[in-house]
């Protein structure tokens, strides 16, 4: 393999490439963060005329940039899906050239370490000892096999050479994040390709099996049925929307499967598609549910204000008279006119998604419900690479962890016989935070002091 220093190679290999694609990268996902995705020409046009106060000619230019350069699709263009491949095949020639060279140190036989080298580390303490040589190696590894350092040892010179590491993976850990880069690009891919995004407004009682995809609106079916069985939102004293949130019902071969709330931040999931509370439109229309209170005959129904509901089966004619604002803007109270069959009317007093006990000439009661007839709006989403970017996720937080808070400690302890006294030799190194390894080899140097009869020098 060529590794000329203008070689594709070398290139690929570079850490100046890297921070390039990464500044790309992060500069794309800014505009992506702030420019609407899968929207029309129209909506760009006033996108850019309300936020960068250009004229509408300017305006139209830069929304035929931004289809040129596919920047409301940005996430699924070619250029940006060029970029991750160019960062992935980076990393994997990174990677490459620089694997070999850590995995020898993580692997590499430390009980050869020249002696030489031993002797001139920075961190290093000198002792004698009027044991043995084999007791004083027996009692240094009871010492330090309670502080998580198992020994080895080995014959080297007419000495003994004792060896103990910690984390020595942890040199690992940069190469793991890499890997976990790369299973992040694959888990956004597969769901860039295979994923779809969509919305779809679903009328209070009814249901649909299709989404509609962003930017093309071409349906896509479910697989299933849902239904909306409410749609209720709260005001803020001066109008604005506090909340709102949908009852959801999944249906599948005729059945009712699952039902649940939905609110903002609180999406329903089922079989791998995600539904969102995103927005809602009001039909200037009512629903009206009234039940007959002794029969517990029970009917719904749909009208505009200011016409004349008739319910046959009961002989009833009713509806709201008048819309009287309430002291929420946007919110009212109605006037429920109710007819009897002679002729007679009255008029009550409710308030939206309230219901109120009437009581006709001829004895019977009724309940009536009436609330703002509603769509509710849903963002729909089947990413089916998630699980993909969940485990990159997991990967880069044990990568991360092992390249910043765990470091590979290295310990060798050479023991010899000089004439009557056991000379031993602390020595110890770290690939990283020599500061706090300082910390430590200071307290194993004590710890190997206080062994009986070895004085420190």
């Amino acid at each position: 393999m060529n590794k000329d220093k203008n070689s594709p190679w070398m290139f690929f290999a570079s850490v100046k490439l890297t921070l390039f694609i990464l500044f790309i990268l992060a500069a794309a996902s800014i505009i992506g963060t702030v420019l609407p995705q899968g929207e029309g020409a129209g909506a760009y046009t006033q996108f850019y005329m309300s936020k960068l106060d250009v004229s509408s000619q300017t305006a139209n230019i830069m929304t035929n940039i931004t289809f040129l350069l596919d920047l409301d699709t940005m996430y699924q263009s070619w250029w940006f899906r060029t970029l991750l491949l160019l960062l992935s095949a980076n990393l994997i020639v990174c990677t490459i050239e620089r694997l070999p060279d850590v995995w020898r140190l993580v692997v590499q036989d430390n009980l050869a370490t020249d002696l030489d080298r031993i002797g001139n580390m920075r961190n290093r303490r000198h002792y004698t000892s009027s044991l043995t040589v084999e007791e004083s190696c027996r009692q240094i590894s009871e010492a330090l096999k309670p502080l998580g350092w198992q020994t080895g040892q080995r014959q080297r010179d007419k000495a003994t050479l004792l060896f103990a590491q910690k984390a020595p993976w942890s040199r690992l850990g940069v190469y793991v994040v890499h890997a976990s880069i790369l299973v992040i690009f694959i888990g956004a891919l597969i769901g860039s390709i295979w994923g779809e995004k969509g919305g779809v407004n679903i009328p209070e009682t009814l249901t649909t099996d299709k989404i509609y995809q962003f930017g093309t609106g071409s349906p896509v079916d479910l697989g299933f049925t849902v239904k909306c069985n409410w749609f209720h939102m709260e005001r803020y004293p001066n109008g604005t929307p506090k909340t709102y949130a949908s009852e959801l019902v999944i249906i599948e071969d005729g059945d009712e499967v699952l039902t649940q709330v939905i609110e903002v931040n609180d999406p329903l999931k089922y079989k791998g598609w995600t539904f969102y509370q995103s927005s809602y439109q009001s039909h200037e229309k009512f629903i009206f549910s009234v039940v007959n209170n002794e029969s517990k005959n029970e009917e719904r129904f749909l009208a505009p204000p200011q016409k004349a509901v008739r319910w046959s089966d009961e002989n009833l004619l009713f509806g709201i008279q008048e819309l009287i604002p309430s002291s929420t803007p946007g919110s009212y109270k109605y006037k429920l006119l109710v007819a009897d069959n002679k002729g007679g009317q009255n008029l009550y007093m409710i308030e939206d998604n309230q219901q109120i006990t009437v009581k006709q000439p001829d004895g019977k009661l009724y309940t009536f419900h009436v609330k703002e007839f509603f769509s509710t709006g849903l963002q729909v989403g089947k990413d089916p690479g998630v699980w993909v970017v969940y485990i990159g996720c997991l990967l880069m937080l044990i990568g991360l962890t092992g390249a910043f808070f765990i470091f590979h400690k290295r310990i060798w302890i050479l023991v010899r016989q000089e004439d009557d006294t056991t000379r031993i030799l602390l020595a110890g190194t770290t690939n990283k935070n020599k500061a706090a390894f300082e910390t430590e080899f200071n307290n194993l140097s004590d710890k190997v002091a206080d062994i009986n009869q070895i004085e420190a020098q």
